[in-house]
C-alpha cells in the first residue's frame, strides 16, 4: 500500500473530512514518526508495533562489481518490532497458531 492508496482508503472511511485534510493528517504522523526516530526516540502504535532506532558498527565490506574491500562507516538505521495483536492478525486460522 502506498501513502496515496492510505490517503484514499481513509477518505472514503471519513466522508465527513475532505481528502486534502486527510492528506495533511497523514503525512503529519509520518513527519512526527520520523521527528521522533531523528532524537532517536521510540515510537509505540499500540497493537501494531514500535519503531525504534538501531545502531550499526562500522564495517569492512565489498564492492561487489570489483570485489574490492570497502570501509562501511558506522550508521543508524531504522528498526520495528510488530506487535503481538498485529502478529496474531496476520497468523490467524494458520495451522500451529
Amino acid at each position: 500500500m502506498t501513502r496515496s492508496d492510505l490517503v484514499k482508503r481513509l477518505a472514503a472511511a471519513n466522508p465527513h473530512l475532505f481528502q486534502r485534510d486527510v492528506e495533511r493528517i497523514v503525512a503529519t504522523i509520518f513527519e512526527e514518526i520520523g521527528a521522533a526516530l531523528a532524537r532517536r526516540d521510540r515510537v509505540e502504535l499500540r497493537g501494531f508495533g514500535a519503531f525504534s532506532v538501531r545502531a550499526r558498527d562500522a564495517r569492512v565490506g565489498r564492492n561487489p562489481r570489483t570485489g574490492k574491500e570497502v570501509v562501511v562507516p558506522e550508521k543508524l538505521v531504522p528498526y520495528f518490532k510488530t506487535g503481538k495483536e498485529l502478529r496474531e492478525r496476520l497468523n490467524e486460522g494458520r495451522p500451529g497458531t
